[in-house]
Formats: C-alpha cells, structure tokens, sequence
C-alpha cells in the first residue's frame, strides 16, 4: 500500500517507466533514493543542477510570451540583463542553490519544490518570475537611501513596501557595513549617508539578495509585477535622476 501510495504521486507516465523496469534496474533506482536523501542541501542542489538543468532551459525558451513579458519589465525598470540561455542556466542553478538556505528552516520544502520544478510547466514559469524579482531587488540593493525613499513615496501603500523590501535591505546595508549611518539624528550627517551609493561587487549582491530575502518571496515579487504590472510604481528619472539638494525637502521615517 505504501508503494502504491508513493508511485500515485507520480506523473503517469513516470510511474508506468518505474513500474516496467526489470529488478535490477529498479536497485538503481532505490539507491539514488537513498543518496539523495542523505546528501545536503547544497550536493543536491549540485546534482539537479548536472542533471536537469540543460533540460529546463530549453523548457523555458520555448515559453516565449514569458520570456518576452519578464524581458519587457527589465527594460521598463531599465535593467540591461539579457535572458540568454546561459542566463537561464545561470539563474536555475541560483534558484536551486537559493532554495536549498531557505531548507535551512523548511528541510522539506526544497526538494519538493525542485522536484515540481522538474515535472510542472507552472512551476517552470516561476523561473521567469524568480528572474524578474531577483534582478529588482539587487537594483534596489545598489539603490542610496535617497532613492528608497523616492521609490516608496511612489507607491500607492508605503508602509507595505516600507516593510517588505526597504527595511530588510536597509538593514542589510547596515550589518555587512555597507551603508553605516552615524550621528542620525543631526540634520547635516545626514546628508552623508543618505546620497551615498552603495559599492557591492556583483557575486556580494547575489549573496546578499539570497540571505535577505527567501526563494517564495523572490518569486512572488516577481509575479506580482508580471501579473499586475503597476503593482510597483516607476519612475527612473524622479527616483535616479533627482538632485541630491531635492532630497531633504522630505524626512525618512524609521
């Protein structure tokens, strides 16, 4: 019965190929099992990565209307990746790598989710919408504090987006002594940090963006921009371009 319960939750064409291989091959089967749930996160994530990977990309390259969407919301948030296939490799093995920290807190949830990765066309898609979600929050990373708040006065609820993505950035900024506010309550000093740029070299940022923010949240921000697409306001210029005099006509409220 348990058999038969496991082998229902396969696809069907998956459990007819398990059911008619000969017993020796079925071994085979049994001890990658085994291998696999004993390997960490991370040497599962390695092994996906080998073995699926090439196959996903070309799944996700013949979903073009995605890809093309995802592609348009780049450039409208001005944002230069190209979505080639070494890029989609790139960004499912990161997915993949990505969800095996998050494991860290939910041990079950990450092979289940490569695993609906591998079998569901819906769950291919939220490659796109990983892709879409990581590449706007490491834009916010690189963004000074002047620019955060320029980008939240745009939304139509502050206080969501406020908590959602600028104080967990923000405070990420802080304790890996990227942004460092000092003597924040005096007008002037304020002026110093709150222009400053943050300098993160690329692999910095990735690693950043993944221990700040879990794989779920990184997708969901991703679809909700691809679902509704005024979900997040933008304005380039107001948000870039602004003088940094402009800047203090407005108080940042903790």
């Amino acid at each position: 019965m348990a058999a038969q319960s496991i082998l229902g939750k396969l696809p069907t064409e998956a459990k007819v190929w398990f059911e008619g291989l000969p017993w020796h091959q079925r071994r085979y089967i049994l001890s990658l099992c085994h291998l696999m749930s004993a390997a960490s996160p991370e040497m599962q994530a390695e092994f996906l990565d080998e073995y699926t990977a090439d196959g996903l990309v070309t799944r996700q390259l013949e979903d073009k209307e995605t890809e093309q969407r995802v592609r348009d919301y780049l450039g409208e948030f001005r944002i230069d990746t190209d979505l080639n296939a070494r890029v989609l490799r790139h960004y499912i093995r990161q997915f993949y790598i990505h969800s095996a920290q998050d494991s860290r807190r939910q041990p079950d949830q990450y092979l289940r989710s490569a695993l609906r990765l591998v079998f569901s066309t819906e769950e291919r898609n939220n490659v796109f919408s990983y892709i879409l979600g990581f590449e706007l929050l490491k834009m916010m990373f690189r963004m000074s504090w002047g620019q955060h708040e320029r980008l939240y006065r745009l939304q139509r609820n502050q206080e969501e987006f406020i908590e959602h993505y600028i104080r967990p950035i923000q405070h990420a900024h802080r304790i890996n002594n990227i942004i460092v506010p000092k003597d924040e309550g005096v007008f002037f000093a304020k002026r110093d940090y709150f222009v400053q740029k943050p300098v993160i070299s690329e692999r910095k940022l990735v690693a950043l963006v993944m221990a700040t923010f879990v794989t779920d949240f990184v997708s969901g921000f991703g679809f909700s921009i691809i679902r509704h697409p005024n979900s997040v306001v933008f304005d380039y210029d107001y948000i870039m371009n602004m003088p940094q005099e402009a800047i203090f006509d407005v108080q940042f409220s903790e």
